[in-house]
This record gives structure tokens, sequence and C-alpha cells, in this order.
């Protein structure tokens, strides 16, 4: 099909409705806390956040991942969150015969019957706690707000953002500011400042049927679901013999309930990361927010090779198809699982999370060989870490982070939180980008920027001369 000659729109002028010393875009665990520090500091914060509440996939994305904290506004958080009765704590007294249970997303490698202990919070509960915070600190937080495009000035050297232009209710607006923030999750702010990065689609799989195409590893859809009774499918499990569900989907799709694509097959071979994310072959879940109540996982096919960061079309067809998923898979439970008799569909993730996004190229780009290496750097924002590497065998690896992972190249008033640091595929899947870690880097970039600010230099002039955590 021959697509018709661009569209050419007549020139506008675009009002600046915000002027502010800090821009974050994107409330995602990294977006937030860096508003919160900076605010805290003294900076005026404009925050923009195209959902309806920050939290990024812990809260819109349902995953709602809960621990005891690792200090800062992670641990504050927690306490809040503990504090309003949202987190939710089980254990293998509380829910028997989880631990080892094929269908459990974290605890099916445990040996049946040893303890374990799932934390999490109610993701609707959590998004309230941390809008009351950005409130309580002074962010002006705009939800409902969509990044549309970057207003640069190119002059020796960098380039410096002077503004984003957004979109929301009140139709096209500007805001200006002095140093931004990159928190999408998927560095959307620096692919619209023009900002290099690489497209996901790192480690491919080593497979037959490969046909060489770069697969980003697949995001996924959440949903939960209430009512369920686990002892009543537990003992379905055990006494039909039957602990990956495989005879009831069997009999679910002899009767055309079941259609092909729902439940796949886990791909083989080396370098594919993940029996959770790659292929769908069974019930995939884990308790959260009260007895009874599940988080359920709906991952993209690999072999659909989505983009759902960088391209429209791939995004629509990715929400179009899990929840069209969810809907088949619910049916399926309630009609065929014993222990979903009475279970109810309560809602489904607001976003398609994505796991392998564009990685950013930075002043330093942390790879896998640092780790290793346990590199030392002069610019480190952490003491050692100790870190599992996923995609290392499960190596432990003792390393720091420098700032100028967090400095991406071509402009010199963007600051990366998140999982939008400068990191290698390898190195921030599954090792770098969780909850704790993601909210850690919001607070270091907020206190650097507020010290900026108050220095009046760029990000890539201020200097970290003792590790902030």
């Amino acid at each position: 099909m021959t697509l018709p000659s661009p569209v050419v729109l007549p020139r506008r002028t675009v009002p600046v409705a915000y002027d502010a010393d800090v821009v974050v875009v994107g409330a995602g665990p990294g977006g937030f806390a860096a508003a919160l520090q900076a605010a805290r500091m003294g900076a005026s914060v404009v925050l923009i956040e195209r959902l309806d509440m920050p939290g990024g996939v812990h809260t819109s994305g349902l995953q709602g991942a809960a621990d005891d904290g690792i200090g800062g506004i992670h641990t504050e958080l927690m306490q809040r969150l503990a504090s309003a009765g949202y987190i939710y704590t089980a254990t293998e007294s509380t829910l028997p015969g989880w631990s080892g249970n094929t269908i459990s997303h974290y605890e099916c490698r445990r040996r049946p019957g040893t303890d374990f202990r799932r934390m999490s919070f109610n993701p609707e509960g959590g998004g309230a706690i941390m809008s009351q915070m950005l409130e309580e600190a002074g962010v002006t937080a705009l939800y409902g707000t969509s990044l549309v495009d970057v207003v640069n000035h190119s002059g020796i050297g960098d380039d410096t953002i002077e503004a984003v232009v957004v979109d929301n209710a009140s139709g096209r607006q500007a805001i200006a500011g002095r140093i931004f923030v990159d928190g999408t999750g998927t560095a959307e702010l620096v692919a619209r400042a023009g900002a290099p990065f690489v497209s996901g689609g790192g480690g491919q799989p080593s497979t037959a049927a490969w046909d060489g195409i770069a697969r980003p590893i697949p995001g996924g859809l959440l949903w939960i679901m209430s009512g369920i009774d686990f002892q009543r499918l537990r003992r379905h499990q055990e006494q039909a013999k039957d602990p990956t569900l495989a005879k009831v989907m069997a009999e679910a799709t002899a009767a055309g309930d079941l259609p092909a694509g729902v439940y796949r097959p886990r791909m083989a071979g080396s370098n594919v990361y993940g029996e959770n994310y790659i292929g769908h072959p069974t019930l995939d879940m884990s308790p959260i927010a009260a007895d009874g109540t599940y988080v359920i996982w709906q991952n993209v096919p690999y072999e659909w090779a989505l983009r759902m960061d960088e391209s429209g079309a791939d995004n629509a067809r990715a929400r179009r198809a899990l929840r069209a998923f969810v809907d088949v898979e619910a049916q399926f439970l309630r009609k065929y699982v014993p222990g979903f008799e009475n279970a109810t569909l309560m809602r489904v993730g607001g976003m398609v999370g994505v796991r392998d996004g564009r990685h950013p190229i930075g002043e330093h780009v942390f790879s896998l060989e640092d780790a290793r290496a346990g590199r030392r750097f002069p610019d480190a924002v952490t003491k050692p870490l100790t870190k599992t590497f996923h995609w290392d065998a499960m190596a432990k690896y003792t390393f720091e982070v420098p700032w100028r992972c967090f400095l991406p190249r071509g402009i010199d008033n963007l600051v990366l939180t998140g999982a939008s640091l400068s990191f290698t595929y390898d190195s921030i899947f599954m090792v770098m980008r969780n909850f704790p870690w993601c909210t850690q880097t919001g607070e270091i970039a907020g206190f650097a920027i507020a010290n900026c600010i108050e220095r009046r230099i760029k990000p890539k002039q201020y200097e970290f001369a003792t590790p902030y955590f």
C-alpha cells in the first residue's frame, strides 16, 4: 500500500505553561524519587506523567514489589505503605504449598515446603501514597500529560534542552527548565532529545530456528484476580498429577476454549533469558494485596519481535493481543481450573511493561566487564554493590556505579534514572532495574541536580566526592 505524502502542519506558537528548575519526564520509581529529592532540597520541580499516578510498572502496571527498604526514599516509602496497611506478606505458613509450585512466578525453583517471604504492596494504595509524598514536597505533578517533543538549543559541544512540549487537557504546552530528568523507563526523553542510544535486542537465542532478527526481551501485561482458592488448586495438582495444569489445558483445547498462543512453549537454546518471560506454557502468578488475590503475568510472544518503546504499531498490537489473551485465560481458569470457580477478574494493568527498551549511551556505559572486573570509579555514586548477574550464569560480582552512567552523551542538562541509565542490556536487565535500585538512582539524581541548581552548574560539571549510598 502506498502511503500519502506527509502532512505539513502550519507553524504555531506553543505557550510556556511552566518554568521550573527541574523538569522530570516519567513518574516511575526513578522519576518519582528524583522529583521528590530535588524538591525537598529546595528546587522547583515539574513532574510529567502520562498515566494517572506515579509508580510506573509497580502501580499502573500492577507489580507492587515491596520489601523492608534499602535506605533513603525507598525505606521511607515502604514504611509509609506499611503504616497505611498497604503491605501484604505471604509465607509458606500462610500459603502452604506455594514454594516449588510450578505456577509460582518467583518461588517456583524453591524446594517444596521451604519457607519464603513474598512482600507486595497494593498498587492503587501505592500510587496514592507516592502522590501524597510528591504533593507534600511541593512538586507540581501533571498526570494525564504526554511528552510530544523536545526543544533543543544547539551550540558548541553538547546541546541544551530548553523545553519539552507536552499534550494534555489544555492542549499543547511547553514546559521550560534548567535541568531535565528522564524517568520514563524507556529513555523516551533521550530519544526525543536526539541523544544517542542502542535499541533493545541484545542477547539473542542460539537455536536452529533463529532467523537472525534481533528480538527484545518480551514485555508483559499484568492482571489481577481475586477469590482464588489456592489450596483447592493445589489439591488438583497433586491428586490429578497435573502440576503444570497440562491436563485441564488439553481438555479446554479439545473443547475449543483455549486457542493457540495463550500458553506458548518456552524457547530452547542458549542465550535465552528467563523461563518466566520467554514463553508462557503454564499459569504464572504471585500473591499480592490480600489473601486469595494474585497478580498474573501475560507476556508478549517472543517471536513477534515487538519494539513497544519505538513503534506505535507494535505498542498497539501488544495491547490488543495481550488484553485478548487475558480475557481468554481468565475464562479458561474460571471454567476448567479447580480453585478458580469463584475468582473475579479485578483489574488489568494500565501499561504494557517494556523489559528491553532503549539503552542510552552515556559518558560511561556500564558493562558486564565492569562488573566482572569489580571496577572502581572516582565518581562512584554508590559504595561497592554485590549483585547476581542472571545473564552470566548467576555469578555474583562486587562493583561500583559511576555518575557518568547518569549523563547521556550529546546533551548537557539531561540526567538519566532507573531503567534508562547508561548500562548494556546484559548488565541492567534483571540486575539493575528493580524497584529499590531505580528509586535509589532517582534519589541520587535528585540530590546531584539540586546541588547543580544551587551552584548554577550543569550536571556534567558536578563532582561526586563521596558515594551517596
